[in-house]
Order: C-alpha cells, then structure tokens, then sequence
C-alpha cells in the first residue's frame, strides 16, 4: 500500500495539538517539586525518601503499555489518543485534591505517609495517562518534516507549565497564604497550589480535546501506509519488543542514566538545597524544631524557583537544539552542560547563586523531553505508535523503580546525611549518560529530516 504524505499543519493546529501539555505539566511540576518536602513534612525518614517513589513508576511500567495499545485500537467519535487524555485528567484532578491533605484526615505518621504513598502513585499514573496521548497525537499527526517543529513546541508548553507548577508555592506564600507545617501538616501554600493547579489542567486539558479531530481509521491508515493485513495483525508487547529497532534499545540506555539523575534530583533537591543555603540542619533530633522546621520550609518554596530556572533554561536551550546539524552531539553536550550544573551545586551556598546552576541543568532537560521522541517516532511504524511509545516509557519508569529502590543504599554509602551528596551524584549519571548517546545510530530518514528541518528554517 503506497503511503500518503501527510500535509504540513498551520502553526496553531500544531499549537492545539500540545496546548494541553501545559496544564498537564504543571501537576507534574507540582508532584516532582514537593512531593519529597510532603513526606518529609509529615514524618518520613530522609534515608527511606526514595522508596516512596517506587510505587509511581513500577504502575506506569505496567500501565503504560496498555494504555498505549489499547489506544491504538480505540476508535470512537471522541478519537483515539483524546479519550485516554480526558480520563487520565480527571483522575489527576481528583488526586490532586486529595493528596496535599494526607496529614489532615487525623492519621497517624505511618497512615498519613502510607495515604501519601498511594496518592502519589495514583497522581503518577493519571499524569502518565494525559501525558502520553500527546505524544502520541504528534506521532500519529504530524509530517516527519513538522515533528521537530511540533515536539519543540510541546517542550515549550511543558517548560512553561513547569514553570508556573514550580512557582505556585513560592508565589501564594508571597501574598501571604501560610508557609507554616503545624502538626506536621502540609502548608497551605502547598495544598492550595494543588488545587489551582487541578483547575488549570482540566482547563487546559478540555481545551485541546474540543480544538483538536483525530484522523479517522480510513486516513490513518492512508496515512501510514497500513494495508487491510496488517489492520487485522495482533501484536502483543514481546512481539512488539522482539521486533523493535535498535534504535528503541539504545536511546533507552541513555534515558536509564538521565532519569535515574532527575529522580535523584527530585527526591534529594529540597532536603540538599535547605541545607546548602538555608542553614537547614538535617540531624533527626531537631526534626520539630520550630525553627529548623520553618527554614526547611523556606527551602521548599526555593526549591520550586530553582527548578523554575531550570524550566526557563530549558525553553531557552530547546530554541538552541535545533541550530545543531548533528542530532547526536545536540544530546550529547545537552547532558554534559546538564552533568556540569548539578555537580556545580557543591560551589554555591548563596541561593541566587544556584540559579547557574539549575539554568545549567535545564539544558539536559530539553533534551530528554525533545529528541527520545523524536528520534524514535521517526523509526515506527503508525500502526504500533501508541504501543511502542508505551512500551518505551518503561525506559523512564524503570531507571527511576532502579534509583528508587537503590536510592537509601546509596545515601548512606555518602554518609548518609547531606543530601546535596546525591544531586552530585545525578550529575556524574547524565555524565555517563551524555557518553552514551554515541550508541545512537541514525537512520538515514532521520538525517534527512534534520537537513529538512534546517533548510525550512
């Protein structure tokens, strides 16, 4: 069956495509800046932080997969991508309500922290389940000219949620809302940024479901070049696996390191940050000092600054990417430079010093959220883009089950108290990481569409 070329879309359609990323980003942002300062706020052990964050991956390792193959052979008149889009939204926004509360329904320290366990998975999961159908739009959607175009565009929208996500805290403490934990309950400026941020991702969410009208099945399959046979062909995921390109196994070792450093980054950052430039003091034993409590809680609000920085620096350097005519070494120094700012969190105890830091570490940000998807897209085929594109999220949810359960090992082999030790640490990873991006082979479609790209610009 010949394939059709699928037509260039006009700046907002591509727009339309993403617009709802931001919203979905933004409880993202909210879940990776303060979901370690929720358990630590109400009683977790800073050397068993990590485990808290094995549950969310090891459900979307599981779930993803299906929701991508389920996708790929629903279609109604609501879509195919868009219903799993609207329902993982919903599910967010009802967790999103629920979770900054686990320290006010009057549990006591083990039941708060095992509520908060639940919720977060549960929060990760219906995350995933929004996330994943936009790209999965811009797979299915978009010319292979446009798709670098069209990512780079999602990756802004992300970043820009981010942003509004990592600062939500910062800025409702500012008006005035309490920054205080009393009781060992979350702060308001937490719970009620979780609340706006439910509000803005239905918002945002309902916005692209009712802008945007999937290809029907006879299209799709025009389209992609799908004949009746291969319509009728069931393919489980080991199927799918065994058949996979290599380029699926190889731009999968290089997410392994990177996500391995960025769960590192979110479970430790707060504590690390606190103690580098707030005078924290970690030591269990002044755990309910009013004091060290409020200035733990300070550091939390900046946290979510500094990760604003690094969402900045991202949407900075995704306008950078595409300047590099070599896709491979674009990844390659996004992860040195990214390497390069966490490691050089050790220099600077002034807190506005560290926005080199995190402006630095964004770099290898905009490169994980932009060229996986990328590279890979353009290697599938359309028939399998929801499964496979499920099935490669298992190489951002099983480096980050590995670091979460290696995550108190480790901690403790660094003495098990500074946890500025371990952003460190995830630095050295996106070194060895940005060294394994020359396992990468291109094909030569996906050169040829980089030298597209360059000449439209």
């Amino acid at each position: 069956m010949k394939t059709m070329a699928k037509p260039d879309l006009g700046f907002w359609k591509l727009w339309n495509l993403s617009f709802g990323f931001f919203g979905v980003q933004i409880a993202y942002a909210l879940q990776s800046a303060n979901i370690s300062r929720i358990f630590q706020t109400l009683g977790a052990d800073p050397h068993n932080l990590s485990y808290f964050w094995i549950l969310p991956p090891l459900a979307g390792l599981i779930i993803q997969p299906i929701i991508g193959t389920m996708s790929d052979r629903t279609w109604n008149r609501f879509g195919r991508r868009l219903p799993y889009l609207l329902f993982g939204s919903i599910l967010a926004v009802i967790v999103m309500c629920l979770l900054p509360n686990a320290g006010s329904f009057h549990f006591a320290v083990a039941g708060a922290l095992i509520f908060g366990a639940f919720s977060l998975m549960m929060l990760d999961v219906s995350i995933n389940i929004s996330m994943q159908p936009f790209k999965m739009l811009v797979g299915d959607m978009v010319n292979e000219k446009q798709k670098g175009l069209a990512y780079s565009i999602q990756s802004f929208l992300c970043n820009a949620g981010s942003v509004v996500g990592f600062i939500f805290p910062f800025m409702l403490a500012w008006v005035g809302i309490s920054n205080d934990a009393p009781g060992n309950q979350v702060p308001d400026s937490v719970t009620f940024s979780f609340y706006g941020g439910a509000a803005i991702l239905i918002a945002c969410v309902a916005y692209t479901f009712f802008k945007v009208k999937e290809m029907p099945p006879a299209e799709y399959a025009a389209y992609h070049g799908i004949t009746d046979e291969q319509e009728e062909e069931k393919a489980n995921c080991i199927h799918l696996l065994v058949k996979a390109p290599k380029v699926f196994w190889t731009v999968g070792l290089v997410q392994f390191f990177c996500w391995c450093a960025f769960m590192y980054m979110w479970t430790y950052n707060a504590g690390g940050i606190a103690e580098q430039a707030f005078g924290w003091n970690p030591d269990p034993q002044l755990a309910n000092d009013p004091i060290n409590k409020a200035l733990y809680q300070e550091a939390g609000n900046w946290n979510g600054i500094l990760f604003a920085v690094q969402a900045i620096g991202s949407v900075i350097w995704a306008a950078v990417l595409p300047r590099f005519s070599n896709r491979r070494m674009a990844y390659f120094a996004s992860l040195i430079i990214g390497g390069i700012g966490f490691i050089s969190t050790l220099a600077f105890s002034d807190k506005w010093l560290l926005f080199i830091s995190y402006f630095l570490v964004g770099t290898a940000w905009a490169a994980m959220l932009a060229m996986p998807f990328t590279i890979l897209t353009n290697s599938i085929s359309g028939k399998h883009m929801g499964a496979y594109l499920g099935l490669f999220n298992s190489t951002i949810t099983i480096p980050q089950i590995v670091a979460a359960v290696l995550g108190g090992v480790i901690f403790k082999l660094f003495g098990g108290l500074h946890q500025l030790n371990m952003i460190v640490f995830a630095g050295a990873l996106l070194i060895i990481g940005a060294f394994c991006v020359f396992t990468i082979k291109e094909t030569y479609a996906e050169k040829h569409n980089i030298a597209a790209d360059n000449a439209a610009e």
